[in-house]
Parts: C-alpha cells; sequence; structure tokens
C-alpha cells in the first residue's frame, strides 16, 4: 500500500465534469493498493492517519491531528502510484492490485477510516477523475511501510 498524504484546505473529485466528493479542511489520500497488500496493512493506516499529528498548534508547531482540528478525507484511488519507470519509457504496473481485488482492498480501507470516526469521501473507483486541491503548507508525505520493518 502507498499512500500521497496532502493537508489540504479543501479538495474535490469531478467525474465526467460533475462534482462527485468535495472536503474542507483536512487530507487528501491518493491510495495505491499493491498486488500484496492484506488487511493488516489497511487497519495499521487506518488506525494511524487519523492521528497524525500534522496540523499546527499555537506555536506553528506540527502538533494537533486530523482528530484534534476536526478534519475530514477525501479518499482517491490510485493504482498509478505503483507505476514503475525503471525500464523502457512506458510504466509498468504489474505491482499494482488487479482492479476487483484493488477495489475490494479500497472499500475496506475507507471503512476502517470510517470506522474511526473520521468523515470520508470518496472519488469513484477506476474512473477517470479530475482531483483538485488546495494544499495547506504545502504539507505532503507519502506513506509506506517498508515489509521487515
Amino acid at each position: 500500500m502507498r499512500i500521497v498524504l496532502e493537508r489540504v484546505s479543501e479538495a474535490w473529485v469531478r467525474v465526467e465534469g460533475k462534482e462527485v466528493a468535495r472536503i474542507g479542511p483536512g487530507y487528501l489520500l491518493l491510495v495505491g493498493i499493491s498486488k500484496h497488500d492484506e488487511q493488516e496493512e489497511l487497519a495499521f493506516w487506518a488506525r494511524k492517519i487519523p492521528e497524525l499529528r500534522l496540523f499546527p498548534d499555537k506555536q506553528g508547531k506540527f502538533d494537533r491531528s486530523l482528530r484534534d482540528v476536526g478534519g475530514e478525507i477525501l479518499c482517491v484511488s490510485q493504482f498509478t502510484l505503483f507505476g514503475d519507470c525503471r525500464k523502457g519509457r512506458r510504466p509498468s504496473f504489474s505491482e499494482a492490485a488487479p482492479g476487483p481485488e484493488a477495489q475490494q482492498l479500497f472499500d475496506r480501507f475507507v471503512e476502517l477510516l470510517r470506522g474511526q470516526g473520521i468523515p470520508v469521501k470518496t472519488g469513484v473507483f477506476g474512473a477517470h477523475m479530475e482531483v483538485g486541491l488546495v494544499n495547506d503548507g504545502p504539507v505532503t508525505l507519502i506513506l509506506e511501510r517498508i515489509r521487515g520493518k
């Protein structure tokens, strides 16, 4: 699982010119599911993300979590996060989970995030989406656990 987390003041998703989701302050999560991901990985990040202290306190230090600030999450599936460009000129997506499996794991991840009491909106799995955001900071993190660590 590979997640690009962006702290946003707002973010939205459009499909075929129609807005399907919008959030205010919170996180935009671009989520790639690999063919090796299991439920434990989903649960780890669903617990961790709401508790990450990425919002400033009165001194400007990262000391407040998404939960502390009452933020939202916009979760967008993005298999291209597993694009491997080391060989040739066309990325290989062989490490990305196949569509049906990825959708099941993505949906479960969203369910686990919601189970943490966080408002979560999503794009449309498998659709061509236009994603817009106002990155707050900018603050952008790549979240990934390396097996064995």
